[in-house]
C-alpha cells in the first residue's frame, strides 16, 4: 500500500481520532491552513503538524482530554534566532513562552477558541512570517 501524503495522513488521523475537543481540533486545523497558502500538514508527534517549506512550525498537542495545545516552534533543528523578540503582535497575551523559540497556546473549549480565534490567526500569520526564510 502506498504511503499517505501529508494531508491524507491528517484526514485519516482525524477520522480515527476520539477526543472530546475533536470539533475544535478540526476548526483549528481549518483556520491554520487558511492563514497562508504555503502551509502544508502531516502527522508529527502523533498529531497534526503544520509546515512551511518542509519545516514544522505549529504542532497540535492532543494529550490532554480537557484541552488542546498549539505548539509554536521552529522545526526539529535548533537554530540561532530570537523569535520571542521579533514576535510582538501578541497583544492579547496568548503565547506562553516555553523557551526563546517555542511558545504554547492552550484551548479548553469552544468558547475559549471563539474568544481567541481572531488574535490566534494573527499570531499564526506572524509566526509563519518570522520563522520562514
Amino acid at each position: 500500500m502506498a504511503q499517505l501524503r501529508g494531508q491524507e495522513q491528517v484526514e485519516e488521523y482525524l477520522q480515527q481520532l476520539e477526543h472530546p475537543l475533536k470539533k475544535e481540533i478540526e476548526e483549528v486545523r481549518s483556520f491554520i491552513l487558511s492563514v497562508d497558502d504555503r502551509i502544508t500538514e502531516h502527522i508529527k508527534w502523533n498529531a497534526p503538524s503544520f509546515c512551511v517549506q518542509g519545516e514544522d512550525r505549529i504542532t497540535l498537542n492532543l494529550q490532554g482530554k480537557g484541552f488542546i495545545r498549539l505548539i509554536f516552534h521552529c522545526g526539529a533543528k535548533v537554530k540561532d534566532h530570537d523569535i520571542k523578540g521579533t514576535l510582538t503582535e501578541d497583544a492579547a497575551g496568548l503565547l506562553e513562552w516555553a523557551s526563546h523559540d517555542r511558545a504554547i497556546v492552550k484551548i479548553v473549549d469552544t468558547d475559549d477558541l471563539e474568544q481567541k480565534k481572531e488574535q490566534l490567526k494573527a499570531v499564526i500569520a506572524r509566526w509563519i512570517e518570522v520563522t520562514s526564510g
